[in-house]
């Protein structure tokens, strides 16, 4: 094996170089390439086959991609820098590219064709003056004269120019200016330089001509104004002149606006979306509630203890008069008015003030008219200043007298409004609760409570104690989904049961079940597992069960409610079936309330096989069973009964009723639950549960044949049931709407029951499509050999095509990726260029900072 390796390693040189179709000379200018065998790429092949040529054994991959990236740098990087220019340049130097002359040869060449362009003038008498040079389209030669014309400086566009004339005046060189005349003309005067006070008059002159110019010219766009202003209010006139109603009438009706401009108005004024605010997540709202009832609760502890929260002031009166210098009186009894419904709206407690003030004012009154009264009859007495203090005092003192009974007053309403608020305080339900650690804990925080409040205390047990604000929180809500469910059991097994508390306790243990399915599940298993195991105790001691109590009924119906009843297994569900067939197979009918038990197991089948519809057998036994209780006459039957019903027996006429007038008073209600935990003693209430329980039975039948409409053997299922419709139940007994709903049962049972006979298709059937092998020969190992040339020719070239255009699409993918390699380079560079100037820029700047400090340092 090592020899044939030897041997194939020699001659993959010259492979290599068929491979890339390189000439030899090429090849053997790289020897260390060829020599290196980490340069060398073998394919091997896993079988050798005598007779069969190969190609591309071996190559040389980093000798091809040197070769083409030299090439790419040759052709691709020289257009991509020619790319976007319309300029060539072309040397056009003599012989720069000729190898067969020598370097003095070009030299002295070149130099007499430069010799001779020197003597190939046009014109011989050209001495290069010719060229009038210019800046910004004015001749440099004109520039040099200074023959500026002289502006005025009073020219309102070109305010803030000097003119020649003023630079003269006032900075020197005036006597050298020369007047040019108008008519260009120059006479002697003018050539004599004229004086500074001269110029001066002659500008000033020129100023006061030019400003009142321009005054006459504003007063004349001014008397334009005002004409302008009367035309337009005689013309506005006949604008806003309104004709007569005759006219108005007579003239024709403005065209209505069209839909299409109306429906333009209205979504100008229509509403636009605004943007809500971000949803807040679970933990966000959580705090959010235990925020909000914590202050709940310290208000209310507050108003337990008697601690009223500071109210917020109400706006005081200001007078638009007030300085606001913060003069305060001792009493404002001004107040701001408002208005409910209509009225003026006074606060009570302002009214009772106001009437004491009243008492107050009346009582000064009539002590001042008893104090002129006393004192016209003493004018002549020579103690009037005693009697008017005596007056004073006692004045004084009644005035104290009623402050001090309406303080009273006052602080006794204070404190039986105080003592109100505590009471209700106390009352009032807490806004934080712990989570009960036992049942007893939460059953002593539920007992004595409305169903109302106690769905408060639960909610907010829920909102006080949830998962995301402390880490034990799961464990503990997972207990009150048992404990909560322990105390529907309870409730159910009182006399009467809380019926109503148990359908609102529903809710919250459906939430808690969704927030912990697993720990629900689990609780619920254990429930069904300890019935299951006490009916089985009782099975295996007395051969014979009872029904359970309301309790676990009510737990079979809470699991539908809990828990997706339509999959095909499930933890829960699928064991509260089981438990239910056992009830229905095992528990012994011996009472009335004991097929009202069973008729509601049957109801919760029907319900938890509503979308699945999952055949039940126990069910359609059941409801057959509870049929022939229903029946007198027991002796011819054509069906077989199944246990717990027996055929004969004082128990296999539980439902039949004789008496004609309680049939006739029937009516048709409702089976109540309650009415498992009590039965009925009057012989016509027991005869009216009879005709409800067979009510409910045919009911469920019609369900029944509904759900199981679609089965192949459902003429078999309920065959049983429909023999003893037809002829063993006496009807006739029975009250009109019994009849009614038993004739309806029976077309339903007929209609469902009927079978249709095999018919032949009209249609001939459609053949499957079959797909038959094409058999083709094969003369040769790999290639299909065809029978035409021409389509031997045509493969081929699509084949040769495929094959081009592949290697086309790799080129491009190299090229493209060649390009990004140099925009990148390119990039890179310009970015290392910017930076290396910004950084001269900003040392640049840091000298001079520091040049300039160590300038002020050396100044002060």
């Amino acid at each position: 094996m090592g020899k044939a390796g030897k041997r194939k390693g020699a001659g993959g040189g010259a492979a290599a170089r068929r491979a890339q179709g390189l000439p030899a000379a090429a090849a053997t200018a790289a020897p260390s390439v060829s020599s290196n065998p980490f340069e060398v790429k073998v394919n091997r092949q896993k079988f050798h086959i005598l007779g069969r040529k190969t190609r591309h054994d071996v190559g040389l991959p980093g000798v091809t991609r040197s070769k083409a990236h030299r090439k790419r740098i040759q052709t691709l990087q020289k257009e991509y820098k020619e790319k976007e220019k319309s300029n060539v340049f072309k040397d056009k130097r003599f012989g720069e590219y000729d190898t067969k002359i020598s370097p003095e040869e070009k030299m002295m060449k070149r130099f007499a064709l430069e010799q001779q362009k020197n003597y190939e003038k046009k014109n011989i008498y050209n001495l290069n003056e010719d060229e009038d040079l210019t800046h910004y389209g004015h001749s440099l030669a004109d520039i040099e004269k200074c023959n500026d014309t002289i502006d005025s400086d009073s020219d309102t566009e070109e305010r803030g120019i000097l003119s020649a004339e003023l630079t003269a005046a006032h900075f020197g060189g005036g006597g050298l200016l020369s007047k040019k005349a108008i008519t260009g003309k120059e006479s002697e005067e003018d050539k004599k330089p004229k004086s500074r006070k001269e110029l001066i008059e002659e500008m000033i002159a020129k100023s006061k001509l030019e400003k009142r110019e321009r005054q006459t010219q504003r007063e004349n766009t001014l008397e334009l104004t005002e004409k302008l202003n009367s035309d337009w209010k005689e013309v506005q006139a006949f604008l806003f002149h309104k004709t007569p109603k005759s006219e108005r009438q007579n003239q024709e009706e403005k065209p209505k606006p069209d839909e299409y401009d109306m429906i333009v108005r209205e979504l100008g004024f229509e509403m636009k979306a605004q943007p809500s605010g971000r949803m807040k997540t679970e933990e966000e709202l959580a705090k959010e509630e235990q925020k909000r009832l914590l202050q709940l609760e310290t208000d209310r502890l507050r108003r337990m203890c008697g601690d009223e929260p500071e109210k917020e002031k109400k706006p005081k009166h200001i007078s638009a008069d007030d300085l606001a210098d913060g003069f305060l009186l001792d009493k404002d009894d001004r107040r701001m008015l408002s208005y409910k419904d209509g009225k003026l709206n006074i606060d009570d407690d302002k009214d009772e003030e106001e009437s004491v003030e009243r008492e107050d004012s009346s009582g000064d009154g009539e002590e001042s008219d008893e104090e002129a009264v006393t004192g016209a009859d003493d004018i002549d007495s020579p103690s009037d200043v005693e009697t008017e203090e005596e007056v004073m005092e006692v004045a004084t003192a009644t005035g104290e007298q009623k402050r001090g009974r309406r303080e009273g007053s006052k602080n006794e309403f204070h404190m039986k409004k105080q003592d109100a608020k505590r009471e209700a305080a106390k009352l009032e339900v807490p806004y934080l609760f712990a989570a009960p650690e036992s049942y007893e804990q939460l059953k002593a925080e539920l007992l004595g409570r409305t169903t109302e409040e106690q769905l408060l205390v639960i909610e907010r047990i829920r909102k006080s104690n949830h998962p995301s604000l402390a880490v034990g929180n799961k464990a503990k809500l997972e207990k009150l989904f048992e404990f909560l469910l322990e105390y529907v059991g309870e409730l159910a097994r009182q006399t009467p049961p809380e019926l109503k508390t148990v359908d609102k306790l529903v809710m919250p243990l459906y939430d808690l079940c969704q927030m912990f399915p697993k720990a629900a599940s689990n609780h619920v298993k254990l429930v069904l597992q300890d019935a299951t195991h006490d009916m089985e105790e009782i099975l295996a001691v007395k051969g014979h069960a009872a029904f359970p109590g309301l309790d676990m009924l009510i737990y079979l119906k809470i699991i539908a409610v809990l828990f997706p009843t339509s999959d095909f297994w499930h933890p829960v569900v699928t064991p509260s079936l089981v438990y239910m067939s056992q009830l229905l197979t095992k528990c012994t009918v011996t009472t009335v309330q004991d097929v009202v038990k069973g008729l509601f197991v049957c109801c919760l089948f029907l319900e938890y096989i509503s979308l699945s519809r999952r055949f039940i057998p126990e069910l359609v036994n059941f409801l057959l069973g509870v049929l022939y209780m229903a029946i007198p006459n027991k002796e011819v039957q054509g069906y077989t009964l199944v246990h717990p019903f027996a055929s004969l027996g004082k128990r296999s006429d539980l439902l039949v009723v004789t008496d004609k007038e309680d049939a006739d008073a029937w009516q048709k209600q409702h089976l109540p639950l309650h009415i498992i935990t009590r039965s009925k003693d009057d012989r016509t209430g027991m005869n009216h549960l009879r005709l409800s329980c067979l009510d409910l039975c045919l009911d469920l039948v019609k369900r029944c044949a509904v759900t199981y409409g679609s089965l192949p053997s459902f003429s078999e299922i309920m065959q049983p049931i429909q023999m003893l419709l037809r002829t063993h139940m006496p009807m006739i007994r029975y009250p009109h709407h019994l009849q009614e709903l038993f004739d309806s049962v029976l077309k339903q049972l007929e209609s469902k029951g009927q079978r249709c006979p095999l018919v032949c298709e009209k249609k001939k059937p459609v053949p499957l499509k079959l797909f038959t092998p094409k058999i083709v020969k094969v003369l040769e190992f790999g290639r299909k050999q065809e029978s035409n040339k021409k389509e031997q020719e045509r493969k081929r070239l699509i084949h040769k095509h495929k094959r081009e255009f592949k290697g086309a699409v790799r080129e491009i993918r190299k090229d493209n990726q060649f390009l990004a390699r140099m925009q990148l380079a390119e990039t890179m560079e310009r970015d290392s260029e910017r930076k290396r100037k910004v950084k001269q820029l900003f040392r640049s700047l840091a000298q001079q900072e520091g040049d300039w400090k160590a300038m002020k340092r050396k100044k002060f």
